[in-house]
Formats: structure tokens, sequence, C-alpha cells
């Protein structure tokens, strides 16, 4: 894409006298991290596109093949979190605000949104992912919700789909950070269609072409019925499954009582298969506090509706930036790039429950919570 602006907008002509709208993440040299005007122009555009009612669909790409979106702009998040290292934090905590009610959207909007997820698709970009009713994966696709290696925790929605996982696999993953491929992301519901990268193509003319009805309903059904022709006839282009092949193990791990338990089960394994081995060292470099909190999200969470998902999300991200250890992490892995954080606490035995409650606990009065309005 040529374009300078960080957001392509088309409404391609298709059948019927109706438009399909398009929109594609234009920032392929930095893989499409999502940026705060990324996010405004993504969600007046969406709710621009909500009331036409020529509109069938919404498809979100990224531009290039490298990258869906590897994740959110937390260089941006550093610099102002220098700036306010105990908060308040007006950048940062509008930033949340508004990457959580764009998420939000997306998984509440009223027609079907197709996001192809083709290369990395990390952090912010999979919160952007998981909320499309069609999310696509190729066999170039790279999942994670790496933020045990940086301080922060599984937010975008992490409460909600990482339980939505099966045999504890989404506990597993928020603790390593664990990457995932586009045969793990069908197993854990993270996908819905697996289609080759160069149908991409295909698919938009396809698209442009299906006979669309009048409600969300009937068009998420023509859509359906194209992917699944694209996606016969892929079998040898899908990767091996590394999550699937591993769940006795996982269950294994983290069927213990405490999460003291659980870490000390991952990082005690003797393996030399490599995804677990990244995972393993994952954790044991990783942030404690973020473990704490990802117990917290998995066994806490589950009952949450998705509103009270994102509002307990966005009270964790503001009270991570008022906290030393998302800070550290930033630095240690993207600024000074030492790779050797030096973490609040040393050890998850280390980790109060009053450090954990400060991190849960609202940093504004009551009633005045950003996402009362979802």
């Amino acid at each position: 894409m040529s374009s300078k602006q960080p957001v392509i907008f088309e409404e391609q002509p298709a059948a019927n006298g109706c438009v399909i709208g398009v929109a594609t993440l234009n920032a392929e040299s930095s893989l499409n991290a999502l940026t705060l005007e990324m996010i405004d122009l993504l969600t007046a555009q969406l709710t621009e596109w909500s009331i036409n009612d020529k509109l069938t669909c919404v498809v979100l790409r990224g531009a290039g093949d490298k990258s869906f979106c590897a994740g959110g702009d937390i260089i941006k998040l550093y610099e102002s979190m220098k700036q306010s290292p105990n908060g308040p934090n007006p950048y940062a905590e509008s930033f949340f605000t508004r990457e959580y009610s764009l998420d939000y959207l997306i998984h509440t909007y009223s027609k079907p949104i197709i996001c192809i997820g083709q290369g990395i698709v990390m952090g912010g970009g999979l919160g952007l992912f998981a909320g499309a009713s069609h999310r696509i994966v190729t066999e170039t696709s790279r999942i994670a919700m790496p933020e045990i290696t940086i301080g922060l925790f599984p937010d975008v929605g992490g409460t909600w789909f990482l339980n939505k996982m099966p045999d504890n696999c989404g506990l597993y993953l928020g603790l390593t950070g664990s990457s995932i491929n586009a045969t793990d992301a069908l197993y854990l519901n993270l996908a819905t269609h697996f289609i080759a990268a160069d149908s991409r193509t295909s698919l938009l003319s396809q698209l442009k072409e299906a006979d669309w009805g009048i409600d969300k309903t009937t068009n998420a059904q023509v859509i359906d019925d194209i992917l699944t022709v694209l996606s016969e006839n892929t079998q040898s282009i899908k990767p091996l499954a590394q999550v699937e092949t591993h769940k006795e193990v996982i269950k294994q791990v983290t069927s213990h009582p405490s999460l003291p338990e659980i870490i000390t089960a991952i990082t005690s394994l003797e393996t030399e298969d490599k995804w677990l081995q990244k995972g393993i060292s994952a954790l044991k470099n990783g942030c404690p506090t973020t473990a704490k909190i990802v117990y917290h999200q998995i066994t806490q969470g589950h009952a949450l509706s998705l509103k009270e998902v994102f509002q307990e999300e966005l009270i964790i991200a503001i009270q991570c930036t008022r906290h030393p250890d998302f800070l550290e992490g930033i630095r240690a892995l993207l600024i000074d790039k030492d790779y050797t954080p030096k973490w609040f606490f040393a050890d998850i035995e280390s980790v109060t429950d009053e450090w954990l409650n400060q991190h849960l606990t609202p940093p504004w009065s009551d009633n005045q919570h950003p996402l009362e309005q979802l």
C-alpha cells in the first residue's frame, strides 16, 4: 500500500447494488502496530458503516504479508509512563479506553466482520481479530499474547477468549506467552476458518460477486459458504498442531490447586520439545505480577460478561501503567534490549495479595468508569 494513511478505507462495489467495506491497517514497516490514530479512524469508520444499509460486511486486514497487526504501539506508552510513572497518565488511559471500546464494537458489530489474520497477530492485533465474526488464519499466521515478557497482561479481551479455550489451554498460554499457529487457533476457537494465504484475493473477488441478503444472519452464511469452499484441499499446507498434541501435558501442569504449584510444574518440565521449551523459558524469565493477574483472569473472570471483561481489564491496564513492572519490561525488551528486567517481585511466592488488589482497584471514583456506557 503506497498511501501514507495509517488505515486505508475502501467501499468496493458488490452484487445486488451492495458494497463491501475494506479496512487495511497501513503501517507495514512497523508490522501494522496499532496506534491511537488507527484506533480512532477504525472506530469512526466502523460506526459510519454500521448504519449504511448497502454495506453487507467488513473486511479487516493488514498491509503486506508479514503481519496483520503485531500489537499496540507500546513505545509511545513507554514514553508516556516515563513522564507520569505513578499516574495519572492521560495518554495511556485514553489509549486503553479507546482501544477496548473498539474491540467491544467489533465483538458486537451489527454486520459480519471478516478479519484476515495473516502473519503476525499479537497483543492489540489479537484484540481486533478475536472480536470478528469470521476469523481467518493462513499457513503464515503466528499468534500470541506474550505480555508475560513485558509486565502487562493478556488484555484486549484476553479474559474472554482465554477462558473459552479447551483443556485449561488459556491459562497455559497466558502464563507462557506461547506462540500458536493456524491449526492451534482453530482448535482453540480463536479462528473460524483456514484458507491459503494466496487465496485472499480470490476471497475478496468472491465476496464482491456473492448473492447478498438483507440481514446479518443471511450474510454471515454467505460468507461461511465462500470460506468453506476456499478451505477445501488445504490440509497439506496446514502447520502441524502444537497445542492439541500437548494437551495432556498442559492439563497435567495446570491441574494443581495453586498458582505457585502450577508455575513449578511448568518450569520443572524436562523436555526436548522446542515449543514447550520456549514457553518454559518465557515463564521463568517473565513477570511474576503478570502471572498473578493471569491466574486471576482465569479463575475469577470466567463468569464475567463481555462488557464486564473490558471494564475490569481497563482497570488493570491503567494500574499497570502506575506500577513499575510494565515500564521495566518494555525497557528491558525494547528500549535498552538488555533482556534482564528487574521485576518488582523476584518470584510468584513473593507477590502479595495486596499488590494484586492494587492492580484490581479502580483508579477513579465510583460511577466514573470510562467504559460504563459500553
